[in-house]
């Protein structure tokens, strides 16, 4: 005997409807979480090569080679601008010791036996890039890198 099956007509239609839009966020969060990383790599990139072009175009490099040392300005137009084209001037911010590239004392205090001795400390460059990242769908997103490097020449 055999049993006749009732038609289940439309029920690929209900069950596409059903994941079919959860399949699609899903692909969409892949993408765009992906963009963001790779975003967020290309402004660390800027921020490392930033301190690394501001820590060797210093103050000393200016007396030995009668050029001029970097400036805020000169590392946007020389350095960040050419790699991410899409972060403006003001998403820069650009903190160093011009005055001397050569490695200075502090005095340090351990908390433990609250005894005091000198270390040696080189100046250092630090170079923060701000984006802020339009989503598009979820607004927009701040995405930050800072970067120090010694002063090296």
């Amino acid at each position: 005997m055999m049993l006749r099956r009732q038609a289940r007509r439309g029920t690929t239609l209900v069950e596409s409807a059903l994941v079919y839009p959860v399949l699609f966020l899903i692909v969409a969060a892949i993408v765009l979480l992906g963009t963001a990383v790779f975003r967020y790599q290309q402004v660390t990139h800027a921020a490392r090569e930033a301190a690394r072009h501001a820590s060797v175009h210093g103050a000393k490099y200016a007396q030995e080679t009668l050029k001029p040392a970097a400036t805020r300005d000169s590392i946007y137009t020389d350095v960040v601008q050419p790699m991410v084209p899409w972060i403006q001037s003001d998403g820069l911010t650009v903190t160093w010791n011009t005055t001397n590239a050569q490695t200075r004392a502090v005095t340090v205090t351990d908390p433990a036996t609250n005894l005091s001795q000198t270390a040696p400390v080189s100046n250092t460059v630090t170079v923060t890039v701000t984006y802020n990242w339009d989503t598009g769908w979820f607004g927009t997103i701040p995405l930050s890198s800072t970067s120090v490097a010694v002063m090296s020449y």
